[in-house]
């Protein structure tokens, strides 16, 4: 190994992997190809051969594109430009939007039937298309981030990164970001320091920027009649509309025949507890309801948030420990309390995992509903949670990331078997 790295190829795709690399064969091994799509032929040039049964590649040019192929939406990004200084951030800008839904689509699909053991028969049932969020459609998927983190290099030049790099990139224009970012985004600044600028366009005040370690400060994120209190630089949902979008899926996702507002029902990764009251308005005012989060001031703001149902409490920790400790101290009554409960499962990128999913299987509540950013994390978990005796009954996936590979799925998952 070691004598094709560097090297320009030809080489033709045939299918779509997770992570946005189209897939190719090179020398007897798969090949992931960034800046491609299936049915191409390109000039890629292999960035890793270090592994045995498969390599990395850039696509230099395109010899034969695929009918899908279309102008990248930020020029900074695109197939033209030197390796080295395309920008990242958008690596679907380069495929026809609703084509991108269908390889969102695809590897959902995909992943679920090998990492989640999915039949084909509960798929046929349960998957349908990678919806398109409101409004996305009208703009071409643009101007949907409301946070954006940008980056100043070592002469101040404030700018996003290369893609795989920390070099910083000279930009015009953020394509993906809403109006309100554009609008103060300080791209032809300079600024003292390495570091960090976050830009942030809430839906109830001004855009603002965040400069290096600044104190957080409290703002408020509209969502249909209520508003919740978030710190500037906590986490909430990117997409302009995908705070009201979850909260109206993941209400729907709750299976009402087996949905017990007076269980010990969990918001697990509850942040500042916008699924934890999505849950708390099907149930009504007397709904109780645990968010469990790790960091200590999202916690605080979900206490806030939560206030107007008295059964909603808030508590800081690990999920992990957390379930941990509450399945070596429940009392029987607790159990039964908990066999009956709906719990929301919104974890990171990396999914819950097997810790996590066997210590929840094991205090067996009547449903999960798990909210997944990554596929193959999502059937991970969904096998771990069918060998536990539970179901995949519905599944909703949302196109909340236009322009790259990410999409947002709601899964919810019934037990049958105690």
């Amino acid at each position: 190994m070691g004598e094709w790295l560097g090297a320009d190829v030809e080489i033709t795709t045939t299918g779509m992997a997770h992570g946005g690399y189209a897939v190719a064969r090179l020398d007897g091994r798969v090949i992931f190809v960034a800046d491609a799509l299936p049915d191409e032929t390109v000039i890629a040039r292999v960035t890793d051969d270090s592994k045995a049964s498969f390599w990395w590649a850039d696509t230099v040019s395109v010899v034969s594109p695929s009918a899908h192929r279309v102008p990248h939406i930020w020029a900074e990004a695109d197939v033209s430009r030197d390796l080295g200084r395309r920008v990242g951030g958008a690596d679907f800008g380069h495929i026809e939007l609703a084509h991108q839904r269908t390889l969102k689509r695809d590897i959902l699909e995909d992943s679920l039937k090998r990492f989640g053991k999915v039949d084909a028969a509960t798929l046929s049932l349960v998957l349908g298309q990678v919806e398109s969020m409101p409004g996305d459609d009208d703009v071409n998927g643009l101007g949907w981030r409301t946070r954006v983190r940008l980056h100043v290099d070592d002469k101040g030049r404030v700018g996003p990164l290369a893609r795989k790099s920390h070099d910083v990139i000279h930009v015009s224009e953020l394509p993906l970001a809403s109006a309100g970012i554009n609008s103060i985004a300080p791209l032809s600044e300079t600024y003292g320091a390495e570091g960090l600028v976050d830009v942030l366009s809430p839906s109830v005040g001004d855009p603002r920027l965040i400069i290096g370690n600044q104190k957080p400060t409290v703002i408020r994120e509209r969502v249909g009649t209520r508003e919740f209190r978030v710190d500037d630089n906590g986490f909430w949902q990117v997409h302009r509309e995908a705070p009201a979008v979850l909260s109206e899926t993941v209400a729907a996702a709750i299976d009402r025949d087996r949905f017990d507002p007076v269980a010990y029902n969990l918001d697990l990764y509850g942040g500042v507890g916008l699924l934890a009251a999505s849950l708390a308005d099907v149930g009504g005012p007397s709904t109780r309801i645990t968010s469990v989060e790790a960091n200590e001031r999202a916690t605080e703001h979900a206490g806030e948030n939560l206030a107007e149902w008295v059964g909603a409490f808030a508590e800081t920790g690990k999920v992990e420990g957390w379930l941990s400790n509450l399945d070596n101290r429940a009392t029987p009554a607790e159990r039964a309390r908990l066999s009956a409960a709906t719990v929301i499962l919104d974890p990171p990128r990396t999914g819950a995992g097997r810790e996590v999913m066997a210590l929840l299987t094991r205090i067996a509540p009547a449903q999960i509903v798990y909210v997944a950013c990554d596929p193959v994390a999502l059937g991970r978990d969904v096998a771990f949670a069918q060998a536990a005796g539970y179901r995949l009954s519905k599944l909703r996936a949302m196109d909340m990331f236009p322009h790259t590979h990410h999409s947002e799925a709601v899964a919810t998952l019934v037990r049958e078997t105690q």
